[in-house]
């Protein structure tokens, strides 16, 4: 008897531990977006249109994210800067070249608690065919039930690169010694996910 209790002890440890739970990315509600310098005077703000997130935890605690893993794909075609002439430029070899690299991508090797609810997200990122750890910071905003019975999950996500770093190395200096392009490269996300329910 004591034998088959420890055995079922073990086996139902041995399940939690290989619970896999996923979550929802809300993209309507969400923003995933970048700022970049404009002649050291100005911020422009642009965004991926088209991307893709996946979100996956480990084990039956259901507010622990320590164990995420996420990956992120987005078309780089699909950028957007809110100027159609800006725009062009930069899907040229110049910057992106989605012809030659038409993806960028994220994919995360860990998620550490700092305190409270702050976390420092780590992971790979791939510009061009460069691919770099970055770090991000990570706040837990909350949790809440939508009307429809979905208790929604929200982050807000900052951190930088250099974009020289990735291959995105064009410049051009102003007549008054300025960068026309800032070399750092702002990350900004809000987003809200929620449990995929087993059908």
């Amino acid at each position: 008897m004591k034998l088959k209790n420890i055995l079922k002890k073990l086996n139902a440890m041995t399940t939690a531990t290989l619970t896999t739970t996923k979550w929802g990315f809300d993209q309507a509600h969400s923003e995933i977006r970048f700022k970049a310098k404009h002649m050291m005077i100005s911020t422009i703000t642009g965004e991926f249109k088209n991307y893709d997130v996946t979100i996956e935890t480990d084990g039956d605690k259901e507010d622990d994210f320590t164990n995420a893993s996420i990956h992120y794909t987005a078309d780089v075609s699909s950028i957007d800067t809110g100027n159609e002439q800006r725009d062009g430029h930069l899907r040229t070899n110049d910057f992106f070249s989605p012809d030659q690299f038409p993806k960028i991508s994220f994919a995360s090797t860990g998620m550490k608690k700092k305190e409270g609810n702050k976390f420092l997200l780590t992971g790979d990122l791939t510009i061009r065919d460069v691919t770099k750890p970055i770090s991000l910071d990570v706040e837990f905003e909350g949790k809440m039930v939508d009307p429809w019975g979905n208790t929604k999950y929200g982050f807000t996500i900052n951190g930088k690169i250099n974009r020289k770093e990735f291959g995105l190395s064009w410049d051009v200096v102003t007549e008054a010694g300025g960068i026309l392009v800032g070399e750092e490269i702002k990350i900004h996300a809000s987003v809200q996910i929620a449990k995929v329910k087993s059908e």
